[in-house]
């Protein structure tokens, strides 16, 4: 599948239906508006920007449509953070973490969980 740009303001949207689905306007809208104390039609236009991108489909369901998810959470996440690192740290996850580390953003708990990766990653060697 090809790379889909979503907006932060879609991605709230394809969370909702990531958790669930598939769900009408109205019930994603219940969700969001609570949320995002976005209106309803704001939520109608994102659903509408998604469906033509092709990051959801719709179906009919008498006289409304229900909206599922056909980008997959894991294939977003992957090409955002990509895209991050590519922008921000030319692509490399080193120079991310030592910059994380330079402003005290890593955790005792980070730090472990990164050592314990790292292990893994030495495993498959």
């Amino acid at each position: 599948m090809k790379n889909i740009a979503i907006s932060e303001a879609e991605s709230l949207v394809m969370e909702t239906l990531w958790q669930r689905h598939p769900l009408a306007a109205e019930e994603v809208s219940a969700i969001l508006v609570q949320q995002q104390d976005w209106q309803e039609t704001t939520v109608k236009t994102l659903l509408n920007r998604l469906l033509k991108k092709g990051a959801i489909k719709a179906e009919k369901d008498g006289r409304r449509f229900l909206y599922s998810p056909v980008l997959k959470r894991e294939q977003w996440l992957m090409s955002e953070s990509k895209g991050f690192l590519d922008r921000m740290f030319n692509g490399r996850i080193a120079p991310l973490v030592a910059h994380f580390s330079e402003q005290k953003k890593i955790s005792k708990q980070d730090i472990a969980e990164l050592k314990r990766l790292i292990g893994e990653l030495g495993d498959d060697e």
